[in-house]
């Protein structure tokens, strides 16, 4: 059971690893779903692409990984209330995948939360 357990690390971490990849390749398209009213899109695209990979890769080699899950968390948090409240509260045809984007986000910041208080290796930066 313990081995099957320890699969959580991993299947916790590539999906970011893999998010990230899809934002750095996919910076144009992405950037559409960036608000108006944040200028450079294509920079928060490359940016939150660049922080997504780092703690895939962070949690998976055990370096930094408080500090990787802790600034994943406040990414996390952030994409919910800058990006998917506005869609949620907004209704429509669109609210319905806001929503969905908002409760994922969400539910991901709190794992990313329990990761560095519980599991992280690397106590070195956050204490």
């Amino acid at each position: 059971m313990k081995a099957f357990l320890s699969l959580g690390r991993w299947l916790f971490a590539i999906p970011f690893g893999i998010f990230g990849l899809f934002h750095l390749m996919n910076a144009d398209a992405m950037s559409a779903a960036v608000p108006a009213y944040m200028p450079a899109a294509s920079l928060w695209i490359y940016l939150s692409g660049l922080g997504l990979l780092g703690a895939c890769v962070s949690i998976i080699v055990g370096k930094y990984d408080k500090l990787a899950t802790t600034a994943l968390a406040i990414m996390l948090i952030l994409f919910v209330a800058l990006l998917h409240l506005n869609g949620a509260m907004a209704g429509g045809d669109g609210a319905h995948a806001a929503i969905a984007s908002l409760l994922k986000d969400l539910s991901l910041a709190g794992a990313a939360m329990m990761y560095a208080q519980n599991y992280a290796k690397d106590n070195s930066i956050i204490g």
